[in-house]
């Protein structure tokens, strides 16, 4: 394939004619194990590690698809085909998760096969989003784009991309693994909350280093990933990671699923023990089987197409005589967007999650619209966060109120990202029949709560998780105010954690009282904003006033008398 930039995609990695005739055999391959489990040649178990290992789920109502977005890259075309899913096979919506993923949650099984062809026609696949396995590699939201990036870390996600899929040791792992990689020195990937978070730099020649964390995690155990080994070397990248995950596959326990991830394997043999046994396999492989020469990622690099970045001299002033000129479009500003590398750009968080909204829910008709928007201001390239959230990644300054007033009139102009409107939530009792607790009604209605722009902001930063049982998808114990369903005698009630983080101040919310019925849950947690608001001093953040007082002051909030 050529590897002239102007014809390739933006943003992500080019398919070749390879890549492609992969995934239509694995599309037949697949339809063939559906024909057979319809046909009842296939019992559910023989038929549930086959359907896993194609990301298909058998969900509380109906099967449901989650669709991989590597990295969090998309492509206007790529999002149109999900619209279309949407509209055609779904009930015209989908679901960003906090994996920088796409669900869809009313498949029905014998439509999966074509869902699956209409993805490979556009470079798309849900290979590996389930299953013990390695899951979807996340990075940066603005990887490429941010005016503090170090490196672009996209090219090594795709490059593990290409090791873990379909690895012949790690398709059957004691439990699902999930690895992230940061190029910023601000994590925006929550890479200490990973099985392997990687935290890329430049080296000797400028070619990278990495700080490898190993055994983080969320869940029925929440753990902080420890630092495994600095600056390794880019070359050795591939071999590191296939060591660490050796180890895991011969040690990590396969007899109890709830002590079977990394995380507790580096906790029961130690961090040293498991530095050593991992240091120990290392030393025994062929380095030079898995070395990662500077022509090879290079070569990955040249599968990205760039974006001709060419704005005006006076972009930067056209913007700022507008965020003069209308006060609604300043403060959507403020929240809603990201510095740039280049002067004349910004990137922009379109947040969907509206007031009382579903938080990560996209209509079809908001898909194409995205797409279109895409197209229109930011070369057809398109991200998804794992907060849940859509970026533009490269809009010119000079074209971007024109962008917001396209966003308002289509109901994604909301200016709370980062603030207390910008909930993350798992799709929780709804659809998932691991869940306790339904996480969305609780989301929307302290969205709804919450809702006066004015008023988050005057709050400022402050994170809300939500999640619907134990397992942690909503990554509750990494909010600053985290929020778990649980089951109290047959009826959903909500525990409260406080002080949780996923930036650089990574911290792991601490449980504050009882559980609390769902209504009390939305009035306590207003009382606990009230408190903060008169706590804290002048421009300090929630999590700083929570850390200068601690618990007691919040408490006392939280379990007020009505």
């Amino acid at each position: 394939m050529s590897t002239n930039t102007a014809t390739l995609p933006v943003g992500r990695y080019a398919y070749d004619q390879v890549d492609r005739t992969f995934l239509s055999q694995r599309v037949a391959q697949f339809r063939a194990q559906v024909s057979r489990r319809i046909a009842g040649d296939l019992s559910e178990d023989e038929f549930k590690p086959l359907r896993l290992m194609n990301g298909l789920y058998l969900q509380l109502h109906a099967y449901m698809l989650r669709v991989a977005i590597p990295y969090g890259m998309l492509g206007s075309d790529q999002m149109r085909e999900l619209a279309h899913i949407a509209r055609t096979y779904d009930r015209d919506y989908g679901h960003f998760t906090t994996r920088q993923n796409m669900q869809f949650n009313w498949i029905r099984l014998e439509d999966t096969p074509d869902i699956l062809q209409r993805l490979a026609d556009v470079d798309m696949h849900a290979i590996q989003t389930s299953g013990n396995c390695i899951r979807n590699v996340t990075c940066d939201e603005f990887a490429g784009a941010a005016a503090d990036e170090l490196l672009d870390p996209r090219i090594h996600a795709e490059i593990l991309r290409q090791w873990s899929t379909l690895h012949p040791e790690f398709s059957f792992l004691p439990r699902k693994f999930k690895i992230a990689i940061s190029g910023s020195p601000q994590d925006r990937v929550a890479a200490r909350f990973h099985d392997i978070g990687l935290v890329a730099r430049p080296g000797a020649q400028g070619r990278p280093v990495f700080d490898v964390f190993v055994g983080g995690g969320l869940g029925r155990t929440p753990v902080i990933g420890v630092l495994l080994r600095d600056n390794l070397p880019e070359e050795d990248l591939v071999a590191y990671l296939e060591a660490i995950v050796r180890v895991y596959n011969a040690y990590g326990r396969r007899d109890n699923m709830y002590k079977a991830r990394i995380k507790i394997l580096v906790q029961a043999l130690g961090v040293e023990t498991f530095r050593e046994k991992v240091d120990a396999e290392f030393a025994l492989m062929n380095r030079a089987d898995y070395r990662l020469d500077p022509a090879i990622v290079d070569g990955i690099r040249a599968r990205f197409g760039i974006p001709a970045l060419d704005a005006p001299a006076d972009a930067a002033d056209t913007l700022a005589a507008a965020r003069r000129t209308d006060a609604r479009f300043d403060r959507w500003v403020r929240t809603n967007t990201h510095p740039h590398r280049h002067e004349g750009f910004i990137s922009v968080v379109i947040s969907v999650k509206p007031d009382g909204g579903i938080p990560g829910d996209v209509t079809a008709d908001q898909m194409d619209l995205i797409a279109d928007l895409a197209d229109g201001w930011s070369f057809g390239e398109i991200r998804v966060t794992h907060m849940q959230n859509v970026v533009l990644g490269h809009v010119r300054k000079d074209r971007l109120h024109e962008l917001w007033q396209k966003l308002v009139a289509a109901g994604l102009g909301t200016p709370n990202i980062g603030l207390i409107g910008d909930i993350i939530a798992c799709p929780g009792l709804d659809y998932c029949s691991l869940a306790n607790a339904r996480s969305i009604p609780i989301a929307q209605k302290l969205s709804a709560r919450f809702a006066d722009p004015e008023l988050q902001e005057n709050i400022g930063k402050l994170h809300i998780n939500i999640s619907g049982c134990i397992n942690a998808c909503g990554h509750h114990h990494a909010g600053h105010i985290g929020i778990l369903g649980v089951d109290k005698r047959g009826e959903e009630f909500f525990q409260l954690t406080l002080g949780g983080s996923a930036s650089n101040d990574v911290a792991i919310g601490q449980i504050i009282g009882p559980a609390l019925p769902e209504d009390e849950t939305v009035d306590a947690i207003a009382r606990l904003v009230d408190a903060y608001l008169v706590l804290r001093n002048e421009g300090e953040e929630f999590i700083d006033t929570y850390r200068r007082l601690g618990a007691a002051s919040f408490k006392d909030a939280v379990y007020a008398p009505a």
